[in-house]
């Protein structure tokens, strides 16, 4: 079964949602070695001194997990795998999100089927108790890492966390080596089911969209990662042909204005909370993250969650994303607008 048929199948009800994912934060509260979802340099370094990945030891282990990644267009046509092995956390696995994808959608790195999250995970010698920290490249701070932090809280890994930052690690001496990664062996990492409600699709974001501003309607606050002029239409979209814009109701929240300009780490809660209200975003209403192919926007989502802004069990992203969204509407249908 192809993932879009298991993601058109029934969502669980609210209330099994909800013991899920208390659960889930019950266990990991119980067993992480870190106190929030965000995790510091330093943190990190303790506790891979004290949980080290080992082939003798059945223990959960921290395991540093490179999300690097690079747009398309980069101008330096840089990947991630060649920034993994310039520079890494010792004991680090590479996810490729451009790797660890759905194979049958046209648009890029959209979530992969449940088999294939396993095949990676699998592959990567993760255990389902293994206690994930996710990074990105000192080059840019925070970009990619949110994105696969989400990944793995979709598909419901128990202890996943990001650090902020490798750019801060690098900078503040902790250990980093090159080359490619440590032998890996193998797991056995089990197929998992996945939280819907977490994800937004095409048909359904298309009916948000279409009722926004409707008398009755039941809103939803729709915040753009990307940067203003591509927001605003005034800018191109890095892949070539296809528009720029926004969608109806939309707010544009570039995603580097919840980092720190220099460090490029993620502000503290009650900064980011700040950007928020500067916004105007409504905390009572569903937030739907988007940006241009669904990376970034998880740069919204950490945000969100680090900020404790909005009900956790109405913070969702849509996983097309606009490279989705202006292939699929049509030029007449009103559901792209520009300033």
């Amino acid at each position: 079964m192809t993932f879009a048929a298991l993601r058109s199948s029934l969502r669980p009800s609210p209330l099994s949602r909800h013991l899920h994912r208390t659960m889930a934060s019950q266990l990991q509260q119980r067993f992480s070695s870190f106190s929030s979802y965000l995790v510091t340099p330093e943190q990190l370094n303790t506790a891979l001194q004290n949980y080290p990945p080992s082939k003798i030891s059945t223990s959960p282990r921290v395991i540093p997990l490179c999300a690097a990644w690079f747009m398309p267009n980069d101008p330096e046509g840089r990947t991630g795998i060649e920034a993994f092995r310039k520079g890494h956390i010792p004991h680090a696995r590479f996810f490729d999100i451009d790797g660890v994808k759905d194979e049958d959608s046209p648009y890029p790195h959209m979530l992969p089927t449940s088999e294939r999250f396993a095949e990676a995970m699998s592959g990567l010698g993760i255990h389902r108790d293994d206690e994930i920290v996710v990074y990105d490249t000192a080059e840019q701070g925070i970009l990619s890492a949110p994105r696969v932090g989400w990944t793995l809280r979709v598909f419901g890994h128990p202890n996943v966390h990001v650090l902020n930052n490798y750019r801060l690690w690098v900078e503040q001496g902790f250990p980093v080596q090159s080359g490619e990664s440590d032998p890996i062996e193998k797991t056995n990492y089990p197929t998992p089911s996945y939280d819907t409600d977490r994800v937004v699709l095409f048909p359904e974001m298309k009916e948000i969209v279409k009722d926004y501003g409707k008398e009755g309607a039941d809103e939803a606050e729709i915040l753009d990662a990307r940067p203003y002029g591509r927001w605003s239409g005034e800018s191109p979209e890095p892949r070539v042909g296809l528009s720029s814009g926004h969608m109806p109701g939309s707010k544009s929240l570039s995603f580097g204005e919840l980092l720190d300009p220099q460090t490029k780490a993620f502000l503290s809660p009650d900064e980011l909370r700040k950007v928020f209200e500067a916004k105007g975003v409504d905390s009572s209403k569903t937030i739907i993250s988007s940006c241009g192919s669904g990376v970034t926007a998880a740069v919204i989502e950490t945000a969100l969650t680090v900020a404790e802004f909005g009900d956790p069990l109405k913070r969702r992203l849509y996983d097309g994303s606009w490279t989705e969204w202006a292939q699929r509407v049509k030029d007449d249908s009103g559901l792209i607008k520009k300033l």
